[in-house]
């Protein structure tokens, strides 16, 4: 490892999938830290998601960028991306990507070859490093944050119980930032922090029954503060769920970068929302947070880190927390169905 000058990280996906993936990059700044370290990455097709660049930032994760358009087949600009990557000659290539079946894999391996990289690590080939694993209890299954470290264990140890190593490393020009965004505000000292995020239907729970969760809370403690957080076109329907909020709001949907963002979450009571990228900025600042998640994918994978979250998944008794909390679950067969009562009580066990 020692001999690696340039290191190559091939990542997709944006705020959710950068934050997840976190402790892999922290393992190889510290494993490649004389080494010049660049992200292959792809660009949002949505332009309200974040580019893996916003969410890294200059937390001293890499040095550079190659993106590519998402999905794109134009010949020109794939070869002029290789001839970039070929120009720049990576010594060693890591794959840090979700499975994506093994003729996209081998697809993806033959491009960076032709890149000149004649060393790749990560690829998830195999049956084991390519599933998640079931856990032994509460019907969860492995985070998928597990499975990239199991992917690149033999450069080094990833360990998802220390929180340094889910911190985004902010600098002090972006905690100037946030806590400029929040200054006047009256709501700053006693707040929580909510993103309305799921931009696919059947990841939401349901606009109308946030802003019923949301008008009985702002009743049950009326000098608390809700900042909304999210994308620019986040903004009105934050507005709209929290018609009925009678404290202190503020919105910061689009006014502020994802990590100036994971700064005012740090400051937040709880944080509430879908499962979704702010949900995973909340977890890395240790931020207790209410998630309500649809079955798109088994209980576990996409949880947010850390023990002090309570989760509500369709069907699924265990809602997390320390101490562990259950609840009944029965006949849950998808998001809509999950009770409001059952979020405003994992509300309620948070906040302090």
């Amino acid at each position: 490892m020692a001999d690696v000058k340039k290191l190559l990280i091939y990542r997709m996906g944006s705020l959710g999938d950068t934050v997840v993936a976190l402790p892999v990059f922290h393992m190889l700044a510290r494993v490649f830290a004389n080494a010049e370290r660049r992200v292959l990455t792809n660009k949002p097709i949505n332009s309200d998601a974040a580019a893996i660049q916003a969410v890294l930032g200059d937390g001293g994760f890499v040095d550079g960028y190659f993106s590519y358009p998402y999905g794109t087949r134009d010949f020109g600009a794939l070869n002029t991306l290789r001839k970039s990557i070929r120009d720049w000659g990576p010594d060693l290539v890591i794959y840090l990507n979700e499975p994506r079946g093994n003729l996209v894999q081998f697809r993806d391996i033959i491009f960076l070859k032709l890149c000149g990289a004649h060393n790749i690590i990560g690829v998830p080939a195999t049956a084991e490093l390519s599933k998640h694993f079931p856990l032994s209890e509460h019907d969860l299954w492995e985070a998928e944050a597990s499975r990239l470290g199991r992917c690149v264990a033999d450069i080094g140890k990833v360990d998802l119980d220390d929180a340094q190593n889910w911190s985004l490393n902010f600098t002090p020009t972006e905690e100037k930032q946030a806590e400029a965004a929040i200054a006047s505000w009256e709501g700053r000292d006693h707040f929580i922090a909510f993103s309305i995020g799921a931009k696919i239907d059947f990841k939401s729970w349901g606009d109308d029954r946030w802003a019923a969760l949301l008008a009985k809370i702002s009743g049950d403690h009326p000098t608390l503060g809700l900042v909304f957080l999210g994308g620019p076109n986040d903004g009105e329907r934050s507005q709209i769920a929290a018609k009925g909020w009678t404290g202190p709001k503020l919105d910061l949907c689009g006014k502020l970068t994802p990590r100036e963002s994971a700064v005012i979450m740090r400051g937040a009571e709880v944080f509430m929302g879908h499962d979704s990228g702010p949900m995973h900025l909340a977890a890395s600042v240790e931020t207790p947070s209410v998630c309500v998640f649809s079955t798109h994918a088994k209980p576990g994978i996409w949880f947010p880190c850390g023990l002090q979250h309570r989760i509500l998944y369709p069907g699924l008794q265990w809602s997390g927390g320390e101490p562990l909390a259950m609840r009944e679950a029965t006949g849950e067969t998808n998001i809509t169905l999950i009770p409001n009562k059952d979020v405003e009580e994992a509300f309620n066990s948070l906040l302090k």
